[in-house]
């Protein structure tokens, strides 16, 4: 094979794997994200679904066990809501970004905008939600931004509604 033949067959193999590297990261995030997701969620990823609806005013993060009568998960994930809420009104938002990244869209205009942001608690007979609402139009963009990233990492385990 001529110089050539072998420089034009490397040169090749380069943009090939430039060109599939883009879409190989985003399904390794969303692999890292539901098998990592243990780490900051008590619930089981694969027995429950986090929706995300986002509004005029913010958005409703909801997370629903996928059966109905799953006590033991819809429990944890009361729990987990639950808390989770109250630590982002305080604009912490330290479970996501180990979870998503500390560069994840959105997330830095939260945390420093978390006082004007109301965050609301919601149990519900399949699982639990967090309402996030602004008059500010910064953050909810940032909120919309936030929405979009997740759901794009949950991948299978999300839905927008």
């Amino acid at each position: 094979m001529s110089k050539l033949g072998a420089l034009s067959k490397g040169l090749a193999a380069v943009l090939l794997a430039c060109a599939v590297t883009p879409a190989m990261s985003q399904t390794t995030q969303q692999e890292h994200v539901h098998h990592m997701s243990h780490s900051v969620m008590p619930f089981d990823m694969s027995k429950t679904l986090h929706i995300f609806k986002m509004t005029e005013r913010g958005g409703v993060l909801r997370v629903v066990a996928r059966e109905a009568g799953a006590s033991d998960q819809i429990a944890l994930i009361q729990q987990h809501l639950k808390h989770e809420a109250g630590m982002v009104q305080k604009g912490d938002y330290g479970d996501p970004a180990k979870l998503h990244g500390a560069t994840m869209p959105g997330l830095k205009e939260l945390q420093e905008g978390a006082s004007r942001i109301k965050v609301q608690y919601a149990a519900l007979p399949n699982g639990a939600e967090i309402t996030f609402e602004t008059p500010d139009l910064h953050l909810l963009t940032a909120v919309h931004r936030w929405f979009g990233a997740q759901l794009s990492e949950h991948g299978a385990d999300a839905k927008a509604e």
